[in-house]
């Protein structure tokens, strides 16, 4: 049986992943584990930019005060400050390793404004940022001979001292995971000093998302089994504008567009936004998504239109190349015609709980990304803030790990033992994992989606324990696949954000209930869920 040891074990291939991987590489082996290709990720289908003062005209303080006022009151002020006073140093870091950021005609970086952001401080790669930054991470990572990428491999779950014999009087420690190769089904520990969760968000839990199909929320759902403990799940980020086409595959129209002097409007050419707040189409996401929602609903319609029409056809076509290919390649040339948008479950901002350094409650386990809550976003994730902060904790967790010395394996991870496997039989049932997982999905959409209420919330948590009881079923009598394993965790994923929107009796930034009045005054009460079997 394979039987892998390492310095550090990093789940996921995101920039969090990737960024620390190079930031841990000096320190020792590390392997990545990456369940489809090395460059399937969040990350890569992120096309607005990365949030970071630069101009002289920008100060900090305006970055923190916006970032604090998106938050919807429950943003940690000490987690904000960090990331806004470290971003800059962590984006030039970037520029270092290659990725080719815009620049203006003076060869300044070209800086863009997005939704919620009071001044100009978006560093862009065109509109494939994402794609950008990866592709350059991992010519880095690849290049690097101390770090290993497990390709088409996956987390079955992390071993602490439960799967130890004796385990008596041992501490809640992290050991490293169980990983199955999705080709072969070997199932196999990799055992590591250091592990660090960087699987990204579980977009996959609603129908429409902007997300790849990977992201099926691995990160928390196995933190929590493990015992971590979990926060504010049920703010989960619906990106305003999705293309609505049939064959669109929910493709992101980025938040730069509307920055950009995009116009959003009704069916029949009326511009809506101002009827729900002062800032137009550069209001928060949360505000814009509910008004879109709304805006359907009155109407009866089943999208909205997004007109850039206005604006000269080169200007459209040099700042959003990949948003007008896409869009051509359906019938739709965007310098002619409105897009049609809908709301899409873009970016989860609770997750697994963290301190500054990327510490979890588990010794030895760190998470960074959009798996965890650092409380940087709050109640609502202000645009362009999410690759900063993969950046900046990424580094934080390598400083944590420098200064704790030489690094030793704790003498019972000797004892960790094989996968056991038996009593589970290799089936080939696909349409029992099709079926739940499309019933999960529907009930996240149809009762946990813009708009929620308490009835609506309990209707879905009684239909998800019916689920959850078939897939726990099915998973013990199952060999491992990765359909599986997907489907185990965004079960779990749609059960923590339900338990935790029933928790919050407020309605607050993306957690919006017909039951309860809006509040967005400074608030620390959050949402807070802790397996402790």
């Amino acid at each position: 049986m394979t039987r892998i040891t390492t310095d550090f074990l990093i789940i996921g291939s995101g920039v969090s992943g990737l960024f620390s991987a190079l930031k841990l590489a000096p320190l020792g082996e590390v392997v990545v584990v990456t369940k489809k290709a090395d460059y399937e990720s969040n990350t890569n289908y992120a096309q607005g930019g990365i949030a970071s003062v630069f101009d002289d005209k920008d100060k900090f303080e305006e970055h923190i005060q916006d970032t604090l006022s998106a938050g919807a009151g429950l943003c940690d002020p000490e987690a904000v400050r960090v990331l806004v006073e470290e971003g800059p140093t962590r984006v030039r870091e970037l520029l270092e390793i290659g990725v080719p950021f815009t620049r203006d005609e003076s060869g300044n970086l070209d800086l863009s404004r997005e939704g919620g952001h009071s001044k100009n401080r978006i560093v862009h790669s065109h509109d494939r940022t994402g794609s950008a930054v990866e592709k350059a991470l991992l010519d880095a990572v690849h290049a690097n001979s101390n770090i290993r990428i497990l390709e088409n491999h996956a987390c079955v779950d992390l071993m602490t001292r439960h799967h130890l014999k004796n385990k008596e009087g041992l501490p809640l420690r992290c050991y490293g995971a169980y990983i199955v190769d999705t080709e072969t089904s070997e199932v196999f520990p990799v055992i590591a000093k250091k592990t660090l969760l960087a699987t990204g968000g579980a977009g996959q839990v609603y129908l429409h998302t902007t997300n790849p199909n990977i992201a099926t929320g691995d990160g928390v759902a196995s933190a929590y089994r493990a015992g971590a403990i979990i926060k504010n799940m049920e703010f989960y980020q619906f990106h305003p504008t999705s293309l609505f086409h049939e064959q669109g595959n929910s493709f992101l129209i980025s938040e730069a567009v509307r920055g950009h002097g995009g116009i959003l409007r009704e069916m029949n050419g009326r511009p809506f936004m101002k009827d729900y707040h002062e800032m137009g189409e550069l209001a928060p996401r949360d505000i814009v998504a509910r008004a879109i929602d709304d805006t359907m609903k009155k109407r009866g319609e089943s999208y909205v239109l997004l007109d850039i029409t206005h604006r000269p056809a080169n200007d459209i076509k040099s700042h959003f190349p990949s948003i007008y290919e896409r869009c051509k390649k359906l019938g739709i040339d965007i310098t002619t015609d409105p897009i049609p948008v809908v709301p899409a479950a873009h970016y989860m901002c609770g997750g697994v709980a963290t301190d500054l350094f990327g510490r979890t409650n588990i010794q030895d386990l760190y998470a960074c990304g959009e798996t965890t809550c650092t409380g940087v976003h709050g109640g609502n994730r202000l645009a362009s803030n999410s690759l900063l902060e993969c950046l900046v904790f990424s580094h934080r967790i390598a400083i944590d790990i420098q200064n704790q010395g030489k690094l030793d394996y704790p003498q019972e991870s000797k004892e960790i033992p094989a996968w056991n496997k038996e009593g589970t039989t290799n089936t080939e049932e696909w349409i029992l994992i099709s079926h739940n997982l499309g019933e999960v999905r529907t009930i996240m959409s149809n009762y946990v989606g813009i708009v929620r209420s308490n009835l609506r919330l309990e209707r879905a948590l009684r239909r998800l324990q019916l689920i959850s009881e078939e897939v726990k079923d099915y998973y013990n009598r199952t060999t491992v696949s990765l359909g599986l394993l997907e489907l185990r965790n965004l079960v779990k994923v749609a059960d923590l954000i339900v338990r935790s929107a029933l928790m919050r009796k407020e309605s607050r930034g993306l957690h919006f209930s017909t039951d309860y009045k809006e509040d967005r005054s400074p608030s620390r009460k959050d949402t807070v869920l802790h397996n402790l079997n």
